[in-house]
């Protein structure tokens, strides 16, 4: 395991040369793994059964689980951000859990999770919109206008904190098991890392993942009411 961000190789495209990071090419890697999940459970599901078993069956649930997840953070109004988020979660989740299979985690980049969390900034304002119209920027004005500076402030750094909150986690984890493979004897290294690899990855991925989604879902709703 390596803290640094490692540069793979380089590609020279008009005149301008593009770096391919350890975290770009892990996120193509995450992102060709979902990719293929979703394009087999289509295969699989082109004919849906009016009684849904096996397979079908666990799809169902799963959306389903998500759509009352976003439905009971977010509120009715806002459901059409489901699917992205349903998305999201699983990028996340594979992401942080990929430190299990010795990868570095898309996540222990900010690079990646401020870009995530700044999508979350933009359907705070599009729910905004939808739900209060144009009577949503008088919200930052609220209670009086002498606090739009305020509220501008505290508008701008929900990105910074969303994205930090799941950065720092990761990053953590990651600096302890690179800090444990280091100075743990060579004998411990067989049960040890097993033991912190459950928490830090499973346990803690699952958790920030599902923090990151509740907390944007959460803020989203209450810019749509």
């Amino acid at each position: 395991m390596d803290v640094n961000i490692r540069n793979l190789f380089s590609v020279e495209l008009f005149g301008f040369e593009i770096w391919v990071t350890q975290t770009i090419f892990n996120t193509w890697l995450i992102m060709s793994f979902l990719v293929a999940i979703a394009l087999f459970l289509r295969i699989k599901l082109r004919k849906m059964a009016e009684v849904p078993q096996g397979l079908q069956n666990a799809v169902e649930a799963v959306v389903e689980t998500s759509d009352g997840f976003v439905k009971s953070m977010a509120g009715e109004k806002v459901k059409f951000v489901g699917g992205w988020f349903f998305t999201a979660f699983l990028f996340i989740l594979v992401s942080n859990l990929s430190g299990i299979t010795g990868l570095r985690p898309p996540t222990a980049d900010w690079a990646t999770t401020f870009a995530l969390a700044l999508v979350t900034f933009v359907l705070i304002q599009v729910a905004g919109i939808y739900g209060q119209g144009l009577g949503y920027f008088k919200t930052f004005f609220a209670p009086v206008p002498v606090f739009l500076p305020i509220n501008l402030l505290g508008e701008l750094a929900r990105p910074v904190a969303l994205s930090l909150r799941l950065f720092g986690n990761v990053v953590a984890g990651l600096i302890i098991m690179t800090l444990v493979y280091s100075l743990v004897p060579v004998f411990l290294l067989i049960g040890v890392p097993v033991f912190l690899h459950t928490y830090f990855d499973l346990f803690m991925g699952l958790l920030q993942t599902y923090v990151f989604c509740a907390l944007s879902l959460a803020f989203i709703g209450a810019a749509a009411d």
